[in-house]
């Protein structure tokens, strides 16, 4: 019973790291433009769900030891992680003045043309590179809208057609519809998509997200997005929330190490009877 118990208590303490790993990268990015906030789902697996019913004998006498024979100690029970699960809540939006800043007040991320394929993002703070590119912060192409409504597509041609080139021209700035222009020249508009299943999207580092492998992305382009010029949105990371829940898992943590001593002291005490020659 013991050996089953500190698995138990063992499993609840690597849920409670996880949690705590998540919360601590939520914290790092509190001023990440669009970052968008992580917490770690979990469920209870228990053997008995898996049992067929006529397996779980429910006793009709006074319980004992032989009322559950039929388990035969096979049962288990342990915190199972769910997986993670991303918050995407709309971020507060905060001026910046800048002509290439701008922030998605809605639904929808801006398309990236990033080495590992198209990527999609939240953060508006562009800006132009050494070849006259609009780009993001690191660097990567941001992508104008496909003539056909349509992206996501990782053609070369298409996408060369699709990044902004300006000729040097000190007048730059995108508008509030996210209309580029290079001085009086209307270069395109940016594109914007609405990812109809959000939960098949997953981050991939640099505040972009792809699509999951095992899930087909399902977007549609967002015609007229509402968009703020001169404005990012930051994060959606409530940081007194996260420290009260990095404080109350922390608090869990401790209470499963004090629950695995004690299965691990109640073992050696039932190895010492054991071993006790009359």
């Amino acid at each position: 019973m013991s050996t089953k118990g500190i698995y138990t208590a063992l499993s609840g303490a690597m849920a409670q790291t996880l949690k705590m790993d998540t919360i601590a990268n939520n914290i790092a990015n509190v001023n990440t433009t669009g970052f968008k906030r992580d917490q770690q789902t979990f469920g209870e697996y228990l053997t008995a769900a898996e049992k067929e019913q006529q397996v779980m004998t429910v006793p009709r006498v006074p319980a004992s030891i032989e009322s559950f024979y039929d388990m035969n100690g096979g049962d288990k029970s342990f915190v199972d992680s769910a997986g993670t699960y991303t918050n995407f809540e709309q971020g507060s939006l905060k001026t910046t003045g800048g002509k290439l800043d701008v922030a998605l007040d809605g639904p929808g991320f801006f398309e990236v043309s990033t080495p590992q394929g198209i990527r999609l993002t939240r953060a508006g703070n562009f800006t132009i590179d050494g070849n006259g590119q609009l780009v993001n912060k690191d660097g990567n192409p941001v992508l104008l809208e496909n003539s056909e409504g349509v992206s996501l597509s990782a053609d070369a041609e298409s996408l060369e057609q699709r990044t902004v080139k300006f000729s040097g021209k000190d007048q730059v700035y995108i508008s509030d519809a996210g209309e580029v222009f290079d001085g009086e020249t209307k270069m395109g508009k940016l594109s914007v998509l609405n990812v109809i299943n959000s939960e098949s999207l997953q981050k991939v580092g640099n505040n972009n997200y792809d699509f999951k492998p095992n899930m087909a992305p399902q977007v549609v382009a967002v015609k007229n997005p509402s968009m703020k010029q001169g404005f990012i949105e930051t994060s959606n990371v409530n940081i007194i929330n996260e420290m009260t829940d990095m404080i109350m898992a922390q608090r869990v943590f401790e209470g499963t190490q004090k629950a695995m001593k004690t299965y691990d002291e109640m073992a050696d005490k039932l190895n010492q009877v054991g071993n006790t020659k009359v």
